[in-house]
């Protein structure tokens, strides 16, 4: 099993910066490759950010240049650090784990685990 805790969430005007993070406990082969998704009402969950182990990284190409993801391996801890926000990117933004293996680690992946979100919202 694993374990995943947002924080970070708020409200922020439109170009403002916000840093998520995500606290993970559990079994560690369980959190090799761990993502950003969020989901905004009324709309799909979208793939926001994924990073493996290792640290490779891929962005959906919605947030490429703005948001950064990242990992602390030894402080069981992920990070999304979003820049230059846009009211579009309002939703609730989830943290996901799986066993997926490097190859297969991207932000349209699919993820056994996930946390409860953290809520973002950006007024233009």
């Amino acid at each position: 099993q694993v374990q995943l805790v947002e924080s970070g969430g708020g409200s922020v005007q439109a170009g403002g910066s916000l840093r998520l993070s995500c606290a993970a406990s559990g079994n560690s082969n369980g959190r090799r490759c761990m993502a950003w998704f969020r989901q905004a009402p009324g709309k799909e969950r979208e793939g926001v950010a994924s990073v493996y182990v290792d640290g490779q990284a891929t962005l959906a190409d919605s947030v490429k240049g703005r948001f950064t993801v990242s990992r602390d391996n030894g402080a069981n801890t992920m990070f999304l650090e979003m820049n230059n926000l846009k009211p579009e990117d309002t939703a609730m933004y989830y943290c996901a784990a799986d066993f997926l293996l490097r190859s297969v680690c991207n932000v349209g992946s699919r993820f056994q685990y996930s946390g409860q979100g953290t809520e973002v919202t950006v007024a233009s």
